[in-house]
């Protein structure tokens, strides 16, 4: 009989562990996952931002010469990412694929011109910078036109910020959310067991003494939660940097490091936090109060 109720004992203490592990791995993997969208929100902006192409057309009567001394100066300028000379035989052929036929027969002539697109940095993707350096190209005296989509620009930057606010507040509730949750899981492993504190404690226990193997437990499970959600987060970025090369995720191991150690900090943190709060309102309940 008595093995019996040790083998249920262990099994009941085994399945409170597992869900107190448990509870902390999924916390903190989302709080991790928020974390990397925290930390990347500029990365994607930026990726997005450099989308944007500035298409410079040039007159017919452009020589080559002013051509090439034009593409070479707008590539080594602070604000280009890349600069490309697209002819208007290949902007037709561009056209006539994306349309699904040939309107140079149906016209009959090429009524397009020849065009350097650039590419700019994401840094200078603003309406105001964009319209300082299309006017600074458009004084040009071979230079037909500067064209690019002005509300696109406008829409992506305030989108960009918007999204930027809205994630930042997103982080401080879940933040918020997960001590909750985790602490609540603690809790509930400490309030089955709240017979044995007051017990060592009406036989001359100190609260340190009756604390101690609770906080060492606690802070072990804490951070063997933090070290699966740590391993279910490197696999999610190893997949998502996978399917997503331009995000280059792995290419800042420091960011990544960084994170990795807030997540197990956390884990180690919060359990600490939250055992020290449920056993010391357990060590000043009255003996009657226990059975509430």
């Amino acid at each position: 009989m008595s093995k019996s109720f040790e083998r249920y004992q262990k099994r009941k203490l085994i399945s409170s562990y597992f869900s107190v592990v448990l509870s902390i791995a999924l916390v903190l993997f989302l709080l991790g996952v928020l974390g990397l969208l925290v930390l990347n929100t500029k990365k994607m902006a930026d990726h997005f931002k450099e989308q944007i192409t500035v298409s410079v057309f040039l007159k017919d009567e452009a020589k080559q010469v002013e051509i090439n001394q034009l593409q070479k100066s707008l590539a080594m300028a602070d604000y280009t990412k890349q600069a490309v000379f697209v002819s208007k035989e290949e902007a037709a052929e561009q056209h006539t694929e994306a349309i699904g036929e040939n309107f140079i027969e149906f016209l009959g002539y090429n009524p397009l011109k020849n065009s350097i697109d650039v590419q700019l940095k994401a840094d200078f993707v603003s309406p105001t910078q964009i319209e300082e350096i299309a006017e600074a190209i458009q004084e040009k005296d071979y230079v037909e036109e500067v064209s690019y989509d002005k509300p696109l620009i406008s829409l992506l930057n305030d989108n960009v910020k918007k999204i930027s606010l809205w994630i930042l507040v997103a982080s401080g509730i879940f933040a918020f959310i997960a001590f909750l949750l985790i602490n609540s899981s603690i809790r509930l492993s400490v309030y089955s067991k709240r017979f044995i504190i007051k017990t060592m404690q009406m036989v001359g226990a100190t609260k340190r003494f009756i604390r101690r193997p609770f906080l060492w437990t606690n802070i072990k499970l804490g951070m063997l939660g933090a070290l699966i959600a740590m391993i279910g987060l490197a696999v999610t970025i190893y997949y998502v940097n996978d399917f997503f090369p331009e995000l280059t995720l792995l290419k800042d191991p420091t960011t990544l490091a960084l994170l990795f150690a807030a997540i197990f900090v956390l884990g180690v943190l919060i359990s600490f936090i939250s055992t020290f709060l449920a056993t010391q309102r357990f060590l000043n309940l009255r003996t009657d109060d226990l059975y509430y």
